[in-house]
């Protein structure tokens, strides 16, 4: 079994995926907008082109999305997405990558159980801890 986030957004979707892409590394392999839903008749004008699925394919692991119509969206709570990286300069990297623009919850450092940990809530409302532990 294992287990893949899905990810709801407010309208910026498409936005959130191709700087996630960027951050995390991967490819979207998959980006379809409501356009491309049948039938796309029934979806409004102003949604067409939001995004009802994405996929963005991280190796062993998959990140997914979509824009939730307005109606049912919720703002994200009660959960952080974790990233566990081998290499503290990645573990770094990707930290600093992803609060760009976003709200620093606890800075990145080391802990007593990592090198590494910080946590964050990134430009698109999404938390995020990132953590690289000691060797054992």
């Amino acid at each position: 079994m294992k287990i893949n986030p899905y990810l709801m957004f407010n309208g910026n979707c498409e936005a959130a995926f191709k700087f996630y892409e960027q951050c995390l590394g991967g490819k979207i392999v998959m980006m379809l907008t409501y356009r491309d839903a049948p039938p796309a008749e029934d979806i409004s004008a102003q949604w067409h082109d939001k995004i009802m699925h994405v996929c963005l394919d991280l190796g062993d692991r998959l990140l997914m999305g979509s824009d939730s119509p307005p109606e049912h969206f919720e703002t994200p709570q009660g959960f952080y997405v974790q990233i566990s990286v081998d290499e503290p300069a990645e573990a770094e990297r990707i930290f600093h990558a992803l609060a760009k623009n976003g709200k620093v919850k606890m800075p990145i450092n080391q802990t007593f159980w990592s090198v590494r940990f910080g946590m964050l809530v990134d430009q698109f409302g999404i938390p995020w801890m990132v953590n690289c532990e000691k060797a054992v």
